[in-house]
């Protein structure tokens, strides 16, 4: 048979917080909105294990000044995930 639950008459209750007073907490700071920012039309950059950068330029890869790391400081920087013979791919835009 099953076993009824017995009443348990000396149960502690939990010790509530009271609640704060709303008139004495501050208003919340007034932020500026910034702007979104606008990019400009992406274009593909490859960096080999070297940490070398190429970009496709008139059919052929050719060197890229900036490194990865400096192109995401400079824009909006995305990991492509196809590879090219063990080159990463990456999809970079610059902020206007």
């Amino acid at each position: 048979m099953a076993q009824r639950r017995r009443f348990n008459q000396n149960k502690r209750q939990i010790a509530r917080a009271a609640p704060e007073n709303r008139g004495l907490r501050y208003p919340p700071e007034i932020v500026e909105r910034q702007l979104p920012k606008v990019y400009g039309k992406p274009f593909i950059v490859i960096e080999d294990v070297e940490k070398n950068t190429f970009i496709y330029s008139a059919g052929t890869w050719v060197p890229h000044s900036a490194t990865i790391a400096e192109c995401r400081q400079l824009g909006q920087v995305k990991e492509l995930p196809q590879r090219l013979n063990r080159m990463i791919r990456y999809e970079v835009r610059y902020a206007e």
